[in-house]
């Protein structure tokens, strides 16, 4: 290579670099300012979390709904209930309802943000239909949870200690894809349990304390359906356990998820799954470990009592 080429190249070569980077962030800017937004609240954006802060404040604050339905979708999409009062920390179920009135499956995604806009950073929803592109069947009427709570240190930031109401809002859209969407049947109370579904939960959920063939900060749950309580080898379990005369039964695991402390009088575990759909399918999940099969018994879970009752949770 001459002289002339090497200066040629030392000049085309950073413009090729920089060109292919510009590009790049062309391309992805939607998802870097999803991430962005996700991050630091941008815009109303809450956050996507796995469990609470095991915090609950006194001071409260009201969350209200808003849902909207883009004009090209055929679906009814509401809340249960237009507000709710909430203590700072404290996880909280509620139910949107969504109904197709076409005679056609129907994908839709939901997009969502809060009001006022700085309260972003600290709403955190554990769950929510509005992660995914999501399956309606045609005339199906499906009511959705969302789990969510707003983070104590709201009541402590000089921007945000003044608010008292915060306005969670959804609008759906129709999705133009449709591969990878879920059902949303699988809200439906009489919904099979889905293992594999339950996996999926289970490693959003539960793999930060627990592991199915080690002790982690939990122990292992590989073989807990049909296992007595307290009996993992090698973990040191509190006294509330080692007393309890339990064996985890799905109804069991049912009870416990739903409330640890409730279930058993001074147990440790904080997390509680307040979804009963998602209970259901992390313990078929748990069964399919233990080799056991969902088929064989009538799963009744603890949450599915009349709806009124189950909403004032």
């Amino acid at each position: 290579m001459n002289l002339q080429r090497r200066r040629n190249f030392k000049v085309v070569a950073p413009c090729i670099v920089f060109i292919g980077i510009m590009i790049g962030i062309v391309a992805y800017s939607p998802t870097l300012y999803r991430l962005f937004c996700a991050a630091t609240g941008f815009g109303g954006t809450p956050q996507r979390v796995d469990a609470d802060l095991e915090m609950v404040s006194d001071r409260t604050v009201t969350v209200r709904f808003d849902s909207n339905v883009a004009p090209d979708l055929p679906w009814r999409f509401e809340p249960e209930q237009r507000e709710v009062n909430v203590r700072l920390g404290e996880q909280k179920l509620v139910f949107f309802t969504a109904e197709n009135l076409s005679d056609k499956a129907i994908v839709g995604h939901a997009t969502f943000n809060v009001t006022p806009e700085r309260t972003g950073i600290y709403f955190n929803k554990i769950q929510c239909f509005c992660f995914d592109d999501e399956r309606l069947e045609a005339r199906e009427k499906v009511d959705m949870p969302v789990v969510f709570f707003v983070d104590p240190a709201l009541a402590i930031d000089s921007e945000t200690t003044d608010i008292r109401l915060i306005t969670l809002s959804y609008t759906f859209f129709r999705s133009a894809t449709s591969d990878k969407a879920k059902d949303l049947s699988r809200f439906l109370a009489m919904a099979k349990p889905d293992a594999v579904r339950g996996q999926h939960l289970f490693a959003e959920r539960c793999t930060a304390c627990h592991a199915v063939d080690a002790n982690k900060t939990g122990p292992m749950l590989g073989g807990v359906v049909g296992r007595k309580a307290a009996s993992a080898p090698g973990y040191k379990y509190s006294l509330a356990l080692l007393s309890a005369d339990v064996t985890w039964s799905a109804d069991n695991l049912d009870r416990w998820l739903a409330d640890p402390r409730k279930f058993i009088a001074g147990a440790k575990m904080p997390i509680r799954v307040l979804d009963a759909s998602t209970r259901r399918d992390i313990i078929a999940y748990l069964e399919m470990q233990s080799g056991k099969s969902s088929d064989r018994f009538e799963y009744k879970s603890v949450a599915q009592d009349p709806p009124d009752q189950l909403r004032k949770e």
